[in-house]
């Protein structure tokens, strides 16, 4: 049965995400699962007078095709990785944009695969996904199935509607009401960010602030910038859990050293964590500093694409910065870790230099306050 939200859905990934035009053409990269939606998109991108090349995915499939990689054979997989790198950027060579639409029958199926396969496909493919991400159009969403719905604690219906509502909630209001924020967020110099488990000091002098309200993530609402590179000091613990590698880690907690990772803990999941820290040097430092704001999104269900977004909470990023918000860290790593700081989670403080901006997931000045739930 054809469900017309999926049209609502359709159209502000095609007019407000990627802005498409007649005659431009897409990619959508989605998993078969997702397919009511992609037809969804590509009936909408007719009305468009746009063009659309689909590639389908499956997860069992991506699992099998990790597996055929052999880091030790002499470098004929890095040069097979290399070789369907440079497929993907010369097909994008004339393509504006790309959907990506995953789908988790299972969020565990890669978590059998070798970190050293994990390091070595991150490496190989960083050049096409630089290009995309940094030059190209781009959106992302999760097409919503049972087990999320099953590792979100809701019955499959609950969930599905949870996922469209949060999805296509008014993105121009959003765009408005962040702008205070982005304009504090430039200013700034020094951040203070206190909670449990929490005490950091970082500075974001002359690093571009920048608002995103469903141009490449659905759902979203945040607005992200960087730490200057070394400034990191303190410690932090969030309380959120996070899915990287087929792994799920809780409690995580970072202790840093002129912006360096110096220790990392994560209970049992200690030695995998720092084996992804380990990826390479940028893999220890932070490239992103965010505060979310998405009011339909209160608590964590072990999905980043929502989690990052909840209202009261900020995420802070080991790994690659964007090139909107440089601040020269590289890697091939970009892990997204979430810290909610409503009461119920603990509670907590953010200040810029000496006003305090966020206190217990609420903001304070009376600019922001239209942020709040």
């Amino acid at each position: 049965m054809h469900d017309p939200r999926f049209d609502t859905l359709a159209s502000l990934m095609l007019s407000h995400s990627l802005n498409v035009k007649p005659g431009d053409a897409f990619n959508i990269t989605a998993d078969i699962q997702a397919l009511p939606l992609v037809k969804a998109l590509l009936k909408k991108a007719r009305d468009k007078h746009a063009f659309a090349h689909v590639d389908f995915t499956n997860q069992e499939i991506s699992r099998l095709q990790l597996g055929l990689i052999r880091p030790t054979d002499d470098g004929a997989s890095e040069a097979f990785l290399k070789r369907k790198a440079a497929w993907n950027i010369d097909k994008f060579d004339t393509l504006m944009g790309e959907i990506v639409i995953r789908s988790y029958s299972n969020d565990q199926e890669l978590s059998a695969v070798d970190p050293e396969v994990r390091r070595l496909d991150a490496r190989c493919v960083k050049p096409f996904r630089d290009l995309v991400i940094n030059h190209r159009r781009w959106v992302l969403f999760e097409y919503p199935t049972p087990a999320q719905a099953q590792r979100a604690g809701l019955s499959f219906d609950d969930y599905f509607d949870f996922v469209l509502a949060v999805s296509c909630v008014d993105y121009s209001k959003m765009q408005r009401d962040v702008q205070p924020l982005a304009g504090r967020m430039k200013q700034a110099d020094r951040v203070h960010i206190k909670g449990p488990g929490t005490d950091l000091r970082f500075s974001v002098k002359d690093i571009p602030a920048i608002p995103c309200c469903g141009e490449y993530n659905i759902p979203d609402g945040e607005c992200f910038t960087a730490p200057v590179r070394d400034s990191v000091e303190g410690f932090i613990t969030f309380n959120a859990p996070s899915i990287y590698w087929g792994t799920t880690f809780s409690n995580i907690h970072f202790e840093f050293e002129k912006g360096r990772i110096v220790r990392a803990t994560a209970g049992e999941q200690t030695d995998k964590l720092n084996q992804i820290l380990d990826s390479d040097p940028g893999a220890r430092y932070i490239g992103e500093f965010s505060l979310a704001f998405n009011p339909l999104i209160q608590n964590p269900f072990c999905n980043t694409l929502f989690d990052e977004k909840i209202a009261g909470s900020f995420h802070f990023t080991p790994g690659a910065c964007y090139d909107e918000a440089p601040n020269g860290n590289e890697s091939t790593v970009h892990w997204d870790l979430v810290c909610i700081q409503r009461p119920d989670f603990g509670g907590g403080e953010i200040w810029f230099d000496d006003e305090l901006i966020r206190k217990d997931g609420l903001f304070i000045p009376d600019d922001l306050k239209p942020l709040n739930p």
